[in-house]
């Protein structure tokens, strides 16, 4: 994804954020400003831009609240595989920068003030009328366009919010980056310990969800927005590519008819490419997958009425 200090891009990327155990951890993002009613980045209609990727589960997030909420948010979406330049785009087409141009995602980040000094990620929300950029933290973008624009569902009633806040710190530790902890491990304990804690969740919530339609009860709130990119992925990468392969997510009976119930709202089913999904996971690796193949399958139907 790249790596930028103090506003100046490095090409040769030091690989994963993997600790001395072999455990990957990942690092926080650092832009981090809040639109607001009392500003200075207030909820205007068509002033934001998001860059974003197809395959990155982190920018889906941001994807679907736009989807679900229908805001005016124009987007750039990067190319499907990394290069030296980390995230790039093309000059045209449905790859390129509308907004600034830019080739690469990093030439983005070096306008931002104060110099940045991090990993080029994606998503990241941009300011139209400052000129500037807003947050690259995608449960900050989530939370803040959710609530500040109006359209679409309350994806944090009223009273809910700290369950929703368990709900998510659970998901993010053992699901949405437990995967990535899986399948960045440098070490069989490392590796253990991850894919244990991915499938114990997930064991968990097909129990929960036996009597319960969405995490929440009746509320379908931001806590299952934010499963709902790990899901998506699961079968045809995560599974595979990072070695999440105790069970598939077609295995768990309410799980994947809770998976079809979201991809079939209205909306949802355009943020989702699986075979975008299958190019970035499959890329070029030397450690997960040295020659870069892709595989062909699985053939998953996700518009198999859910019957819940």
């Amino acid at each position: 994804m790249g790596l930028m200090i103090e506003g100046r891009y490095l090409t040769e990327d030091p690989g994963p954020d993997t600790q001395a155990d072999g455990e990957f951890k990942r690092q926080r993002a650092n832009i981090r400003h809040q639109i607001t009613k009392d500003g200075p980045f207030t909820p205007q209609i068509g002033r934001y831009h998001l860059y974003a990727a197809w395959n990155c589960p982190w920018a889906h997030r941001v994807l679907l609240v736009r989807a679900l909420k229908g805001l005016d948010l124009s987007v750039s979406y990067a190319r499907p595989r990394r290069t030296d330049q980390g995230w790039v785009y093309d000059a045209e087409g449905p790859y390129c920068d509308p907004l600034m141009g830019v080739a690469a995602l990093h030439e983005a980040y070096a306008r931002a003030t104060p110099p940045y000094t991090g990993r080029i990620t994606v998503p990241l929300l941009w300011d139209r009328e400052s000129d500037s950029a807003v947050s690259n933290e995608s449960a900050e973008i989530v939370r803040m366009l959710a609530r500040e624009f109006d359209g679409g569902p309350d994806l944090s009633p009223p009273g809910l919010e700290p369950e929703i806040d368990r709900w998510n710190a659970l998901i993010y530790e053992t699901v949405n980056n437990g995967v990535y902890r899986t399948g960045f491990a440098r070490t069989q304990e490392a590796y253990d310990r991850a894919v244990t804690e991915v499938f114990d969740t997930l064991d968990r919530i097909e129990a929960h969800l036996d009597t319960h339609r969405w995490l929440l009860g009746e509320h379908f709130t931001e806590a299952d927005l934010r499963l709902f990119p790990t899901l998506a992925r699961f079968d045809v990468a995560y599974h595979y590519a990072f070695k999440c392969n105790i069970r598939r997510l077609t295995d768990y009976p309410n799980l994947w008819a809770y998976a079809r119930e979201i991809y079939q709202m209205p909306g949802v089913a355009g943020t989702v490419r699986f075979d975008i999904y299958k190019q970035g996971y499959f890329s070029q690796s030397e450690l997960r997958n040295p020659l870069g193949i892709v595989p062909a399958g699985p053939e998953i139907d996700w518009t198999i009425p859910h019957g819940r």
